[in-house]
């Protein structure tokens, strides 16, 4: 069964879809409703795919997600702990517009901390912002099942998060 975040691969749902130098594929969201606030500034590689959150909850909140499908947390193996070759974005091979999965000894997981890092700060987050929780499984409340982080900045944040 795919998930939103596989349709959001695919291109089958609309999302504001992060990309190249300045300019955002900006598609509206389901309902409408899009978030201005959420820009692009860089070129997320192959493994990953970066969008903005269809509801904010920060004036800046995106999610990075492996492009391989990785349902839980506890499910990362060795194979998604590295971060693409040389540690560059924009390497690791392939077209970086292409909605096609990663190949299988590409590593995923690893080159989204990565991203989601030189996202925040290109988005102006030099301040700070938030890598949120990740729940894995039932019991944590995980309710899509598609390893994903977001990040959350752009305003002063509480502790404890809610």
């Amino acid at each position: 069964q795919p998930t939103i975040f596989s349709k959001i691969i695919a291109r089958s749902v609309p999302a504001t879809i992060l990309e190249v130098a300045g300019t955002a594929e900006r598609v509206s969201p389901p309902g409408g409703g899009n978030t201005p606030e959420c820009g692009a500034h860089l070129a997320p590689p192959r493994q990953c795919l970066v969008f903005c959150d269809v509801v904010p909850q920060t004036p800046i909140h995106f999610l990075v997600i492996p492009k391989r499908p990785i349902p839980r947390i506890s499910r990362v193996g060795p194979q998604d702990a590295e971060v693409s070759p040389g540690g560059s974005l924009g390497r690791g091979g392939g077209d970086m517009h292409s909605a096609d999965p990663p190949t299988p000894s590409s590593s995923s997981w690893g080159t989204c901390w990565l991203v989601a890092a030189r996202t925040a700060q290109a988005e102006g987050l030099a301040d700070g912002y938030r890598l949120a929780v990740i729940n894995d499984g039932n019991h944590g409340t995980q309710s899509i099942y598609h390893l994903h982080l977001h990040v959350l900045g752009g305003q002063q944040l509480g502790w404890p998060p809610g």
